[in-house]
């Protein structure tokens, strides 16, 4: 798959659940989705310094983003 398709389907999801992160004074940024399917993320505000951001990172916006893009293979982390 085409990185700038990837990246469409990608910001199409972030959009669904950012509003969540938003409410509690957050948000997501993608920094990359490569073609090899893995997806590199920023979260950002209240969430960027939060203990619980790798839940939310990968049982909230991974799970997400693999049940809805079969391409995604893996979510990664970004600070």
């Amino acid at each position: 798959m085409e990185e700038s398709m990837l990246k469409e389907k990608v910001e199409k999801v972030l959009k669904e659940v950012r509003p969540s992160l938003q409410a509690e004074g957050g948000d997501v940024e993608l920094v990359e989705a490569a073609d090899d399917g893995v997806v590199k993320l920023r979260l950002t505000g209240a969430c960027g310094c939060c203990p619980m951001s790798t839940y939310t990172l990968k049982l909230g916006i991974e799970k997400a983003l693999m049940e809805k893009i079969p391409e995604v293979k893996k979510v990664e982390q970004v600070k």
